[in-house]
C-alpha cells in the first residue's frame, strides 16, 4: 500500500532515507522499542515535528512497510522535504483528526502504531519570531499553525479578567492567575501587550520578590504554556484523538504518547485506565458472573535517562506512555 498521488507531500520515488534529524527527539530509543515496530506494518506519526521520531521508525520498516505523518506547522511540512523516501506520506494537519487521515489513507482499523510527541518543539521554541519562548525578544504569537487567526497577542487584547484567570489557573495551575489577569487588562488600557519580553516583564512584576526564590522556573513559565495551550486548543486537540484512535488501530496496534506537562500526561493516563478496565456494566443490570472485555492493555511508562536529560535538557519532563489495542 503506497501514498496516495493527493498527498501534499508525496515521497513516492526516492530511496530509503539517509540524512540526520537536526535536534534530538526525546525518548527516541524508548518510542522505538515501545510500538514494537513491524518491518512491513503501517505507522502514523501524528507530531512530524523536524522528523527524528519518523526517520527512526522508518529504519525499522521494509520495503513494505509504510509511514504516514502529520503536522500543523509549516516550517515542519517545509522541513520534511528533505526526507525522499518512498514510504513516507507527509500531509499537513492534526493529530485530533486522526481518523478522518486514516480514512482519506484508506488504512482504518489497519494502523499498527502512532505516535504522538506534544508541545512546542525545540526549533519552535528557538525561532524568535513564533513567540513560545519568554527567553527570545519576538512578537507574541505562539501559534501552532501559521495559518490560525487567532494569535497570543490577538486573545490578550480582547480576553476579559475571568476568561484570562480560568485559562492561567486550568491550563498554566498558575497561583496568582487572577492578579496577573488583571495586571494584563490595566496595561492594555494604555498599550497593547505586543511582545514576549513585555508579557514575561509584566507577570515577573506581578510574583512576589520574597516569592520568587523559591520558584524553580521562570516566573512567566506557567502564563506562557497557558496562552499556547488555549490558543492551539493543544488539550482538546488530544481528548479528540484519544476518542478516535481505537477506531484507527489495528487489533495488537500500539501507540505511543509523550508528554510534558501534568495537564496533558492526566488525560493520556485516564484514558489508558479506563480503556484497560472496560465499560463498567450499571449496577442494576441482571448479569451474574459477566466478564468485562477491556479494549487496552498498559504498556510501558518511561523518563528520559539523566544522560539523555544532560545532553537535551528538555526531555527533563517528558513522560512516555505506551497502550496497545487488544480487541
Amino acid at each position: 500500500m503506497g501514498c496516495h498521488l493527493n498527498c501534499s507531500i508525496f515521497h513516492c520515488d526516492g530511496g530509503f532515507v539517509t540524512d540526520k534529524p537536526e535536534h534530538s527527539s526525546v525518548l527516541l530509543k524508548e518510542v522505538i522499542a515501545g510500538l514494537e515496530i513491524k518491518p512491513n506494518g503501517i505507522y502514523i506519526d501524528g507530531t512530524f515535528g523536524r522528523g527524528g521520531h519518523s526517520r527512526a521508525i522508518l529504519q525499522q520498516l521494509n520495503q513494505e512497510g509504510r509511514l504516514y505523518a502529520l503536522d500543523k506547522d509549516d516550517a515542519a511540512i517545509e522541513a520534511g522535504k528533505a526526507i525522499d523516501d518512498k514510504r513516507l506520506c507527509l500531509e499537513k494537519g492534526s493529530f485530533a483528526d486522526i481518523e478522518k487521515w486514516a480514512n482519506h489513507w484508506a488504512i482504518l482499523e489497519q494502523v499498527d502504531g502512532i505516535l504522538l510527541d506534544l508541545g512546542v518543539s525545540s526549533p519552535q521554541l528557538d525561532d524568535a519570531e513564533r513567540g513560545f519562548s519568554f527567553l527570545r525578544e519576538g512578537p507574541l504569537d505562539m501559534r501552532m499553525d501559521a495559518q490560525q487567526e487567532l494569535t497570543a497577542a490577538k486573545w490578550l487584547a480582547v480576553a476579559d479578567i475571568d476568561e484570562m484567570t480560568q485559562v492561567f489557573r486550568e491550563y498554566g495551575e498558575e497561583a496568582y492567575a487572577r492578579p496577573i489577569a488583571r495586571a494584563i487588562a490595566a496595561a492594555r488600557l494604555e498599550a497593547p501587550l505586543q511582545t514576549t519580553k513585555q508579557l514575561a516583564d509584566l507577570v515577573s512584576a506581578m510574583v512576589p520578590e520574597g516569592k520568587q526564590w523559591r520558584l524553580t522556573k521562570h516566573p512567566a513559565t506557567r502564563i506562557f504554556q497557558a496562552i499556547r495551550i488555549h490558543i492551539n486548543s493543544e488539550l482538546e486537540a488530544l481528548q479528540n484523538f484519544l476518542a478516535q484512535v481505537l477506531r484507527v488501530l489495528a487489533v495488537e496496534g500500539r501507540v505511543a504518547i509523550i508528554s510534558f506537562h501534568s495537564l496533558e500526561d492526566r488525560l493520556v493516563k485516564r484514558f489508558i485506565q479506563q480503556g484497560a478496565k472496560g465499560d463498567p456494566y450499571p449496577r442494576d443490570l441482571p448479569i451474574r458472573g459477566a466478564k468485562v472485555v477491556p479494549g487496552l492493555e498498559k504498556g510501558m511508562v518511561s523518563r528520559a535517562s539523566a544522560e539523555e536529560i544532560e545532553h537535551n535538557p528538555r526531555a527533563r519532563s517528558a513522560i512516555l506512555r505506551i497502550m496497545r489495542k487488544i480487541k
